[in-house]
């Protein structure tokens, strides 16, 4: 990878400037057909699908990372340079994302991958491909997972995964988002967590309307009421040891490329220090100086340094229609 000259070497200043820095996604360029997705029986999820005007080189799907949607500016600007290279794009909602509360009665959470792999096989069932997957953040634990959890067998969803500050142990991420140096982060998603359940509970009353968010003041608290007892994990800290990518990146056997920074506020650097990046040869790590939490913003034009970067690892792979990209 290119080396990465930040805006600033400040990991705070480049998270929160990164949230609201502008970046176009050209629509009228690029017009967007909203396909809904009949995951199971009561879950529907939106999927923005655009297309580069020219037989595609590739489809790319993009997976939002916690509490935002497909409109976030870090999907938007890699969705803008992937269309501009040639790729189709497939901006996923997770579920009760993007203004989908109305679609299903369960919530999303940080290793619910089936979502994802209906998506994948939709599109394999539609002969398209390669077909590469992006996720950040929470959405870079659900893209590893799945192509942990489909092992040798990945290959025929999709040719390569890539991570960006992923927090793959989740227990580790979510003690580093209590510290008291986070708590304007840990606030704000808690602040988006609840309104997203109240929302929920006027739409659906019978299933949400009793929820108590009373008290509640981390992050864990939160997994630990709430999110956990809702899929049976019973606890958060049994969610976090049995959903954390971690447990399934040895068993990746697609090339995965995963991006970190190591002065990310939210994701500690040591949790990519684990044995199995170094032991799976399907894995590859970069870590970056800086960059904070998805704030990769350059000093120098182009701005947005790791979209071209996914790309060209991308391009670099050599992948082909119908070739299996399988690590050995």
């Amino acid at each position: 990878m290119r080396p990465f000259r930040p805006l600033v070497p400040n990991p705070d200043f480049l998270t929160i400037a990164a949230n609201f820095w502008p970046r176009g996604l050209d629509t009228d360029r690029f017009p967007v057909t909203s396909r809904f997705y009949r995951t199971e029986p009561e879950v529907r999820i939106r999927v923005e699908e655009q297309h580069p005007g020219r037989p595609p080189r590739g489809e790319l799907v993009l997976v939002h990372g916690l509490e935002s949607s497909s409109q976030a500016g870090y999907v938007c600007s890699m969705a803008q340079a992937a269309l501009e290279a040639g790729y189709a794009v497939h901006r996923m909602n997770l579920r009760s994302c993007g203004g989908t509360e109305h679609l299903c009665r369960t919530m999303y959470h940080a290793g619910l991958t089936g979502d994802l792999r209906f998506l994948l096989e939709r599109l394999r069932d539609q002969g398209r491909g390669p077909v590469f997957v992006a996720g950040y953040s929470l959405g870079g634990n659900l893209a590893l997972k799945l192509a942990g959890e489909l092992g040798a067998g990945g290959a025929r969803l999709m040719q390569a995964v890539c991570a960006v500050c992923v927090p793959i142990d989740l227990a580790a991420c979510a003690r580093r988002l209590a510290a008291p140096r986070n708590r304007l982060y840990e606030t704000r998603f808690l602040r988006k967590m609840r309104e997203r359940i109240q929302r929920r509970g006027r739409i659906m009353p019978e299933i949400f309307g009793s929820i108590k968010l009373d008290g509640i003041g981390s992050l864990w608290e939160f997994d630990d009421r709430i999110t956990a007892p809702a899929f049976g994990f019973g606890g958060a800290e049994h969610y976090y040891r049995t959903q954390s990518a971690l447990r399934f990146m040895g068993e990746i056997r697609i090339p995965a490329l995963v991006v970190a920074a190591e002065d990310d506020p939210i994701v500690p650097v040591e949790v990519f220090r684990h044995p199995v990046l170094d032991t799976n040869a399907a894995l590859r790590f970069e870590g970056v100086a800086h960059g904070g939490h998805l704030g990769f913003l350059a000093r120098r034009r182009p701005r947005f340094w790791l979209d071209g970067e996914i790309l060209d690892w991308i391009a670099g792979l050599g992948n082909k229609p119908g070739i299996p990209a399988v690590v050995t």
